[in-house]
């Protein structure tokens, strides 16, 4: 056996174990339950007959659902776009290299530190109607400003939505600041040369090239939005109304409270089918972008 064709047995020997394992611990689940979504088993007690599309019709025609997706879009566009305009404007002062920089990145970036959870408990009381936020703003005097916060169905979301931000804006910060720090200063002079101000020189030469770090923030951020379940679960839950409900608490509910297993697993195909919507364009633009090279 020749020299190269022992290193290609080796590689494929070194992979195989790897595509074992993701076979059945990622595409094998995943079949399992897609499976078991168009299943009757909605009892303690398996019942693997067919049931078709029945449990999708359900789901759709389910008032809780609905109020799923409907929080599912607001929380992702308002939490994408707080998130990409906070993370930004933070890289662009960041990179103005302010005495103490090294110092306000660590404060920016430490919420990342700590899991949904521990975020959740804490945003939990600082937005508690009668502690937190609040109790402060009394206390200042402010007390006309006080909100119920996720208490309110009608701003609950929003509550959820600036504790995601506040933990999130960091990882944008630090993704826009390199890739500010990756332009040529030659760029940022020669525009200055041909008379562009500092507005016309992020317009159309700074953000412009920052796009494929933007395009990345979106499928990062995005990806984390759709399938939000531990920060919305241990800080609201379902909240009044179903005004903080996602499609993750739902499915956990359904599938380990109510012994709905065939519900659940329509809901967690629904959430695949999601994230992969957003994902699957994304690689295959990357995929033609680098055939094309």
């Amino acid at each position: 056996m020749t020299r190269i064709s022992f290193d290609r047995v080796l590689a494929v020997a070194v992979l195989i174990p790897s595509l074992v394992a993701v076979g059945i611990f990622v595409y094998g689940f995943i079949g399992w339950t897609a499976y078991v979504s168009l299943s009757n088993w909605n009892s303690f007690l398996p019942d693997l007959s067919f049931a078709g599309l029945q449990n999708y019709v359900n789901l759709f025609q389910t008032f809780r659902f609905q109020a799923d997706l409907r929080n599912t879009l607001i929380f992702t566009v308002v939490f994408l776009v707080a998130c990409l305009a906070i993370g930004f404007l933070l890289a662009v002062l960041l990179d103005q290299r302010i005495r103490g920089e090294s110092v306000f990145r660590n404060i920016f970036l430490f919420p990342m530190a700590i899991s949904f959870i521990v975020t959740g408990v804490a945003w939990q009381w600082l937005l508690n109607p009668s502690t937190g936020v609040n109790l402060l703003l009394e206390r200042a005097g402010l007390g006309a400003l006080r909100s119920g916060w996720f208490t309110d169905p009608k701003i609950a979301i929003y509550s959820v939505v600036l504790a995601a931000t506040w933990q999130l804006s960091g990882f944008t910060m630090a993704m826009y600041l390199a890739g500010l720090r990756g332009i040529p200063e030659e760029l940022h002079e020669a525009a200055r040369v041909d008379g562009a101000s500092e507005w016309q020189l992020y317009r159309h030469v700074i953000i412009p090239l920052l796009y494929p770090v933007t395009l990345s923030a979106v499928i990062v951020l995005g990806h984390i939005s759709l399938k939000i379940f531990d920060l919305v679960f241990a800080m609201t839950g379902s909240g009044p109304a179903f005004s903080t409900d996602v499609p993750g608490v739902f499915m956990f509910e359904t599938t380990f409270r109510g012994n709905r297993f065939a519900e659940g697993a329509g809901i967690a195909t629904i959430m695949l089918l999601l994230v992969a919507g957003l994902i699957v364009p994304y690689l295959w633009y990357g995929t033609r972008a680098e055939a094309g090279r």
